[in-house]
């Protein structure tokens, strides 16, 4: 398979608004045709890089390349990337074909052109017909696709969305998730997507970064960010995670929670104090009697597709997740495997995402 192709890299950027760090000497490259998802908390710069690549900001320092060119003094119009806002920014007083044809009216391209351009990124967004329907008429999802529509029509080869999601509600979201994922692999162009939802980022992505105070954490794949978090933050961020002090005594031999396991882990050294990651749907009930470790059922919530038990080891709550309840006061017993446990460094930061 050929390597696929680098199109925007920045290099050690900086950005500092008078108050401290915003971004901290930022690394990263993103390829051609890659869904690249920038995930964190707030104030985590993750919209910060958006706009930077956008050109609405100017970083402190560092430099952007596109396609192996720099575009630091380039202005958001003159870059290849187009950006959908939150809030999509859509005229009121046009209609959903004026929407659509505002970047290209503005490029003056004939109006034959215009009109086939309009009607095709209509058809991919699943909305012919909806050419002279109002804005405020739409719904939050049609407005969405108008916006992305907007954008898209001009032929950028990237496309930045700095949160689109949020202004819908739960069921429209995931509906969305899945047409956005749809959209971007129809259109062949990269997107680089902003957002604080650890479901959507897993959802959609080919690559996500997590970011924590102008920093990013760690690179990788939706599974291997699940999966291998590199620290607390990433493993306590993407989804839900029991987190435990522990000790590595030699390769594939960990103990915590008052005893040993064996695991799938080695480089460390001998005896080094660690981080050990358990996912509550990892772990196996068991009879009391039966279990490696051995716990009282202290809250049950029903989520839906499992019920959420907290559980006292020794003192210590533990969170798990079964389909299967056990009443509160209940002792049970926790099996947990060498696959299911995950060793981290204590406080490791992942090298930035550079050759």
């Amino acid at each position: 398979m050929a390597q696929a192709e680098e199109i925007i890299r920045l290099k050690n950027i900086c950005m500092d608004y008078g108050g401290g760090p915003v971004l901290d000497r930022l690394n990263l490259y993103i390829l051609k045709n890659e869904f690249i998802t920038l995930l964190g908390p707030s104030g985590c710069g993750k919209t910060t890089t958006l706009r930077i690549i956008g050109g609405f900001e100017q970083q402190t320092s560092g430099d952007i390349l596109f396609e192996g060119k720099s575009i630091n003094r380039l202005p958001p119009f003159a870059r290849k990337v187009n950006t959908v806002f939150q809030h999509y920014a859509l005229f009121s007083h046009m209609n959903v074909y004026e929407n659509v044809a505002f970047g290209l009216r503005i490029k003056k391209l004939p109006e034959a052109e215009i009109a086939r351009k309009v009607g095709a990124v209509l058809e991919l967004m699943n909305l012919p017909g909806y050419e002279k329907r109002d804005i405020d008429s739409l719904s939050g999802g049609q407005q969405q696709r108008v916006a992305i529509a907007r954008a898209v029509v001009n032929e950028p080869q990237v496309l930045l969305l700095d949160e689109p999601l949020g202004a819908l509600d739960l069921k429209l979201r995931k509906e969305m998730q899945t047409e956005l994922k749809k959209i971007q692999q129809s259109l062949g162009i990269t997107f680089v997507f902003v957002t604080h939802d650890q479901e959507e980022a897993l959802t959609m992505s080919d690559t996500i970064v997590v970011m924590k105070d102008g920093v990013v954490q760690q690179i990788g794949t939706p599974i291997d960010i699940y999966n291998e978090p590199k620290n607390e933050f990433v493993a306590g961020f993407i989804g839900e995670s029991n987190i435990l002090d522990g000790v590595m005594h030699a390769d594939f031999r960990v103990s915590f929670a008052g005893r040993s396991f064996t695991c799938v882990d080695k480089g460390f050294a001998a005896e080094e104090e660690i981080d050990v990651v358990v996912r509550p749907e990892d772990i196996k009930l068991t009879p009391a009697a039966d279990g490696m470790l051995r716990g009282v059922v202290t809250s049950v919530v029903f989520k839906g597709v499992h019920y959420e038990m907290m559980v006292d080891v020794g003192g210590r709550e533990w969170m798990l997740h079964n389909t299967l309840m056990e009443p509160v006061g209940r002792e049970i017993g926790l099996n947990i495997y060498p696959d299911d446990i995950h060793v981290m460094k204590k406080g490791k930061i992942v090298e930035k995402k550079t050759d």
